[in-house]
């Protein structure tokens, strides 16, 4: 059982480089991948190598592909889409400015990343890509339009993703993260009324930590997946079904 999780030999690019990201790129590596982050700022976990790349821009970002092409001898076994941005404003003072910054970040970005990655797993045969959905992919959320948006639309294509490559090896597979004791949550973690609040919907009776994203993502990134495809996880202490 154990050999169907192990990820010796695998290459994984896992995007981002704080909080959840640095939680899966440890999973990956405890599992045996050799784990490069790609990150706009140098990232919180000196263990990996790092590609510096900025995600809002799209030169950037193909450089910084090839950069990791360049270490990993032109293969790529796994790819975590997991770098993202949150901008929040009342909906009708939305600046399109940050509209186009959230989706082209957390949208647009992943999709160039998944079309390069899975150029590469095609003539490999296999590959797995994971995509960092959200609970604001099944519902609405205050003053976040624009992260709603990329939100709902990372779970969609993440399920075109998987009809077009799922006979072609290729699965992809999308983790729904709950209320999350990072950065991002900082002041809803400091605010004791929201706090409460969230934490009275949350049947686990806690936040969730990086750690808690590692198996979920070792999971989908092994050859225990092999026949999972387009699925959203939720991993939120059962908060979505609460």
């Amino acid at each position: 059982m154990n050999t169907m999780f192990d990820l010796s030999g695998k290459w994984a690019l896992v995007t981002g480089g704080r909080g959840l990201a640095i939680g899966m790129a440890e999973g990956l590596a405890k599992a045996g991948a050799n784990v490069i982050l790609m990150s706009r700022s140098t990232p919180e976990a000196e263990a990996f190598p790092f590609v510096q790349a900025d995600l809002s821009s799209r030169d950037s970002l193909k450089k910084g592909f090839d950069e990791v092409l360049s270490i990993t001898g032109g293969r790529l076994d796994i790819l975590v889409n997991c770098a993202g941005i949150q901008r929040r404003h009342e909906i009708e003072e939305f600046p399109i400015e940050d509209w186009d910054e959230v989706i082209e970040v957390n949208l647009t970005a992943c999709f160039e990343l998944c079309q390069l990655a899975g150029n590469v797993m095609l003539k490999q045969g296999k590959g797995k890509i994971i995509n960092i959905a959200s609970m604001i992919s099944f519902f609405g959320g205050m003053r976040i339009p624009a992260y709603a948006a990329s939100k709902g639309g990372i779970a969609q294509l993440t399920k075109s993703l998987a009809v077009g490559w799922a006979g072609k090896g290729i699965q992809v597979n999308a983790i729904a993260p709950g209320y999350m004791a990072t950065d991002m949550n900082t002041a809803l973690i400091e605010d004791p009324v929201r706090n409460a609040s969230i934490l009275s919907r949350i049947p686990a009776g806690r936040w969730g930590t990086k750690e808690d994203m590692a198996g979920p993502c070792v999971f989908l990134a092994s050859e225990a997946s092999d026949y999972v495809s387009g699925a959203i996880l939720p991993v939120d202490g059962a908060y979505l079904v609460c």
